[in-house]
């Protein structure tokens, strides 16, 4: 058997994983045609390990293989050229380990190297060039936008990211922090620190009681209705469609206020732990947050309505930053913006997270793959959200299990993979252990790290006037991918 089948947030022995040659690992990936969620070294004496890690949504499994490149092995026949999805991943690899994807068609650094940059160029007397950052007027992480324009028609655009250089897969490993690990996203705290606390629990052996897992989901939800609606105010803001931008906005302050009242932060930092949660959500808070949610969904289906249905602002999304179903899996996009080009990936169901089922509501979607399409979804996971946490609460009130278990040792030669749905797609977080129990080597994946190709594809062809509306569209993440 060439690969270890487990399941998300399932503890495996490392010893259980094959060891392949490269040449078996294409045949492989062709014949089973699943979608890369890991492919990341780790060194060993001399030599390097690959791991490659693909998810099979169909049946909620999860695979993983590797290979073993000895210390004189410094190149192999790019995987990119076959399976697209693997670019950015081999790039990656590429960087960090010196081992080279041969013939890879896009082989750039992905965090290093900014000075010298190899930026795409395009030659003719109509042809220039339009620079946007690396500082930028908003309070924004750092990124370089370069733009390739004919008058106002962009032709090409290259982001390069990777400023900071933060390093956090490497603080990760000093030993067990909550706080760094809700950290690494701001905006995503909930999502990063569920899926951080699960990679300790399952390498601990540490069960978590239903009634803390619970909350967690009902705070990975509020995350998503607060983001979401922060970003149909973004767009209608971008269009021009002024009192929309401030209802939403003050919408998403309802939600993070309230979030605040059960945490002590608006963003939900110091909610979980390793071992549960530290705040509880008694009845009277569950009565507050369901008035809430209330008053919310009524601004927002008044503000949204107006928004998508007025031609003054349809005329601006529609047909707008268009990435198509065939680009969107060529390129591997993940959530949020891939369900929006008609790719249907949702970890929460595709990886049986037993407390979720799927809402069902009366928003007629269609996957367009535009500016519209994400706004419109957008609205319909807000709707989809909001009834979950009610669901959450209504189930809340059957376990009275407590909040918080004592966390185990973890245990030695093993590794996890833990899938958490953010609001932008899958947050993915692996944990390796070692002979003496200690963490070895720890690796995440932001759902931007596959997205932002999509964004340049986005932009093509369109007026460069259009990558604001574009860019919030998507609303990537800086430094999720600057790990």
């Amino acid at each position: 058997m060439n690969w270890l089948i487990t399941e998300n947030n399932k503890k495996i022995n490392t010893y259980e994983i094959p060891i392949i040659s490269i040449e078996d690992l294409r045949v492989e990936i062709s014949n089973l045609r699943h979608r890369p969620i890991g492919f990341f070294g780790k060194q060993e004496y001399e030599n390097v390990r690959l791991y490659v890690v693909l998810s099979d949504d169909k049946q909620g499994k999860l695979m993983i293989t590797s290979v073993l490149f000895s210390a004189e092995e410094k190149a192999y026949e790019s995987l990119t050229k076959d399976f697209p999805q693997f670019h950015i991943f081999e790039r990656e690899f590429f960087e960090e380990f010196k081992i080279e994807p041969l013939n890879h068609p896009w082989l750039k650094p992905v965090r290093t190297n900014q000075d010298k940059y190899p930026f795409f160029e395009m030659k003719g007397e109509d042809v220039h060039e339009v620079a946007v950052g690396p500082i930028h007027a908003g309070v924004i992480e750092p990124g370089h936008f370069r733009f390739m324009c004919q008058g106002e028609k962009v032709y090409d655009l290259e982001i390069m990211l990777g400023y900071q250089n933060r390093g956090v897969e490497k603080l990760l490993l000093n030993g067990i922090n909550n706080r760094l690990a809700e950290s690494i996203c701001g905006d995503s705290v909930i999502s990063y620190n569920m899926a951080y606390s699960q990679v300790i629990e399952a390498l601990s052996n540490t069960s978590i009681t239903k009634r803390a897992e619970i909350i967690r989901r009902i705070a990975l939800e509020m995350e998503r209705v607060a983001i979401h609606i922060g970003d149909m105010g973004a767009i209608a803001g971008d269009i021009a469609y002024l009192m929309g931008a401030s209802i939403f906005g003050t919408t998403r302050t309802l939600v993070i206020n309230t979030m605040l009242e059960i945490s002590g932060s608006r963003f939900g930092r110091g909610l979980i732990d390793v071992g549960g949660v530290n705040f509880d959500i008694d009845d009277k808070m569950s009565e507050r947050i369901i008035s809430m949610l209330n008053t919310v969904e009524n601004y927002v289906d008044k503000t949204a309505n107006v928004m998508l249905n007025m031609p003054s602002c349809t005329s601006r999304m529609e047909r707008t930053g268009v990435v198509n179903k065939e680009t969107t899996i060529a390129l591997g996009g993940v959530g949020m913006a891939a369900r929006a080009s008609g790719i249907n990936l949702d970890s929460r169901f595709d990886h049986h997270d037993i407390w979720y089922k799927r809402q069902s509501n009366t928003i007629d979607f269609k996957a367009t793959g535009d500016v519209y399409s994400r706004c419109l979804l957008r609205y319909k996971e807000i709707k989809e959200s909001i009834e979950m946490i009610k669901d959450f609460i209504k189930i809340l009130k059957e376990h009275q299990d407590g909040l918080k278990t004592t966390i185990n040792e973890l245990t030695q030669n093993s590794l996890v993979i833990s899938i958490t749905e953010g609001w932008r797609g899958e947050v993915v977080h692996i944990g390796i252990t070692g002979e003496n129990s200690e963490l070895i080597r720890y690796k995440i994946k932001d759902p931007s790290f596959n997205n932002w190709y999509m964004l340049a594809m986005a932009v093509r062809n369109n007026g460069i006037s259009d990558f604001p509306l574009c860019n919030k569209s998507f609303n990537l993440s800086y430094c999720g991918n600057d790990l």
